[in-house]
């Protein structure tokens, strides 16, 4: 897991899986990018290639967390095809900003 502070957002790269094995750690760098205050939140997609219920349970949560802050948080490259295909299936787009390439 890579973090990144900026100085207008907090960037998290996770690793190639976010599942129940990796959601905890996912979850706590998430926290640990709120706890410094930010309000926007960029999750860059561009190593992870799966995602489980406990990984977007993360997601959905801290988004509605950063909302009641005022802020947002925005996912990034999707390259991979099941996360792309998975995303669009379940509408996540509709809760969170994906970024469209």
């Amino acid at each position: 897991m890579h973090l990144e502070y900026h100085e207008q957002f907090g960037k998290i790269i996770p690793p190639e899986r976010i599942d129940l094995t990796t959601a905890e750690e996912f979850k706590e760098a998430l926290q640990a990018i709120y706890d410094r205050g930010y309000s926007f939140i960029i999750v860059d997609c561009s190593r992870l290639a799966i995602i489980d219920s406990a990984g977007l349970g993360n997601l959905i949560m801290f988004q509605k967390k950063l909302q009641e802050r005022g802020g947002e948080l925005t996912i990034t490259n999707v390259d991979h095809h099941y996360i792309r295909h998975l995303f669009d299936m379940i509408e996540l787009d509709r809760v969170i900003n994906i970024e469209k390439k």
